[in-house]
């Protein structure tokens, strides 16, 4: 049997032996599947809190919302890792694993920033919290074409894994004013 024949993919994953652009390809979609979920994270607060609270404290419950959905996220990691192997990682381990997501809390710093440069040019609150939805919600659709073409999406493929993304942010608007309109 020929090592094309075995199914394996790259002739150095067989052997055991992955080069740094295969070590990089896991972390850089983990990093991609944080910065996502870290935006769905902001739009559900900016929808959920932006009608209700001043600009300065949105920006930080947005921030703060983001560190603890982080936190628990690599904690709930280390301790499936040491009921997978048995034992806790390793330091290094932990660090690269809170490195690897933390374009969770990232993500939030576009948005968080519209809310702020729209409260300066003087609209109100909630209209500032509209306009970090909105933003949060192109940067979904970003996200969600970015990962379709990492993953060497194409046509039809492309748009709809770009839509599901962007349909995310959409539900978050939706729900908004679904919650102010018919239970408010």
């Amino acid at each position: 049997m020929t090592h094309a024949d075995s199914g394996a993919g790259d002739p150095s994953e067989a052997d055991g032996i992955r080069t740094a652009s295969q070590q990089a390809r896991p972390q850089a979609g983990r990093r991609r599947a944080a910065g996502i979920y870290g935006t769905i994270i902001t739009a559900a607060v900016l929808a959920s809190a932006g009608k209700a609270l001043p600009t300065a404290a949105l920006a930080v419950a947005v921030l703060v919302t983001l560190l603890v959905y982080w936190a628990a996220e690599q904690y709930a990691e280390l301790l499936g890792e040491q009921a997978e192997h048995g034992h806790l990682p390793t330091w290094p381990r932990i660090r690269s694993g809170l490195a690897g997501t933390w374009t969770m809390v990232t993500a939030c710093y576009i948005p968080v920033l519209a809310l702020i440069a729209a409260r300066l040019l003087g609209v109100s609150a909630s209209v500032a919290a509209n306009i970090a939805l909105a933003v949060a919600l192109a940067l979904l659709i970003i996200h969600g074409w970015a990962a379709g073409r990492a993953a060497e999406l194409r046509g039809n493929q492309l748009v709809v894994v770009t839509l599901i993304a962007g349909g995310l942010g959409a539900m978050m608007i939706v729900l908004k004013n679904f919650v102010i309109v018919v239970l408010h």
